[in-house]
């Protein structure tokens, strides 16, 4: 690994971490205003964070090593999946490439080890949410696969780094049908992936609408701040890329250290705008209807086909 390599993977873990709780506060603020109410504050989640890791975790007298692993491994997973989406650099990494397939395979890791969790503990409400998280995931994957392929098509790779570069380098292609309804069908499928309205309720604690708390719901102490990080640096990810592929300027094209701050800065930007966007936008939808949502899925499904249809006729 080059030193540049290295830098740039530890400038993404570092903002990453820095900045996750500071745009779920962010988002909690926005909501919390346009609902009438004043809200805990944007630096909540990190009082929360730090309350919660410096607790002892409590796990039942039977259970088994994936009570312990899952946290760490979503802990895990989450941490790379923001060092191989390019959020600050384009920087080529040497040994794990920043891959479009390497990036599915990333994340499915983690929704895997949170499904085995909520297995794990044995409840009707936690087999319930993995079943829910399972299937949401099963048609989350493809989507995210064929959007992506779409606007890898004029790069002629699945780089996901190579792809936010050759965005930068022809502007024109943002505004093209290939790119909208790929960004388009992307959007949705962050909102699914991550557990947010119309999909899923963040703040609910209704156990017959819980898909991601279902299955946390036994954890607690220091394994639940692993899993409440990890889920947030998910979104962190998943949106920056969204970010980076809709308005790829910014982006540092190399390691140089005022590239690097250019980058930071943009990405924070980025982050705190999007993120805005869709709290507010939460506040005016509701929640679906279980068997409402692949119907949301598939239709989300169907725009990154046509946009890798439309990639072939396009380009």
């Amino acid at each position: 690994m080059t030193p540049g390599s290295f830098a740039v993977i530890l400038v993404h873990l570092v903002v990453a971490v820095l900045v996750t709780p500071l745009l779920i506060g962010v988002m909690r603020t926005v909501r919390a205003r346009l609902e009438g109410r004043v809200g805990a504050g944007v630096w909540q989640p990190w009082r929360d964070l730090r309350k919660l890791l410096a607790k002892e975790p409590t796990r039942a007298p039977g259970s088994t090593p994936v009570l312990t692993l899952a946290p760490i491994v979503l802990m895990a997973s989450s941490l790379m999946l923001c060092a191989l989406i390019p959020l600050v650099s384009t920087v080529a990494l040497a040994s794990v490439p920043g891959d479009l397939f390497v990036v599915v395979s990333v994340l499915l890791v983690g929704t895997v080890s949170l499904a085995l969790l909520g297995l794990e503990s044995g409840t009707a409400f936690g087999g319930m949410g993995s079943s829910r998280h399972m299937v949401i995931a099963a048609m989350v994957e493809p989507t995210v696969l064929l959007s992506v392929y779409a606007l890898s098509v004029p790069a002629g790779t699945s780089d996901l780094a190579a792809i936010v570069q050759a965005r930068v380098a022809d502007p024109i292609s943002l505004l093209n049908p290939v790119s909208l309804l790929a960004i388009f069908a992307l959007v949705v499928v962050v909102i699914a992936e991550t557990g947010r309205l119309p999909v899923d309720n963040p703040s609910t604690h209704l156990e017959l609408t819980m898909v991601h708390e279902a299955m946390i719901l036994e954890s607690g102490g220091r394994d639940l701040g692993w899993l409440e990080l990890g889920s947030w640096l998910r979104l962190t990810a998943l949106l920056g890329l969204v970010a980076n592929l809709a308005v790829p300027w910014g982006v540092a094209p190399d390691a140089a250290p005022l590239s690097l701050l250019v980058g930071v800065g943009a990405v924070f930007a980025k982050l705190v705008v999007l993120g805005a966007v869709l709290a507010a936008a939460e506040v005016f939808i509701a929640k679906l209807r279980l068997f409402r949502v692949p119907e949301l899925l598939a239709g989300s499904f169907v725009l990154a086909f046509l946009s890798v249809s439309a990639s072939y006729l396009v380009f």
